[in-house]
């Protein structure tokens, strides 16, 4: 990853300058890629049953 590309990312998830300090590129990585799954429609959800079942 290039240093651009991680400051895009850091905009895309309305990361300042600031808040790097206290984060890893691990975990702006980690941050961009939930960013991306909160928007998936998951075609099966688990319910209680299934937790049970596990």
């Amino acid at each position: 990853m290039t240093t651009p590309l991680f400051l895009l990312r850091c905009v895309q998830i309305g990361l300042s300058l600031s808040d790097l300090d206290l984060l890893t590129i691990g975990m702006v990585n980690e941050m961009f890629i939930e960013k991306d799954n909160d928007d998936y429609d998951y075609p099966i959800k688990a319910t209680q049953e299934n937790f049970d079942a596990f």
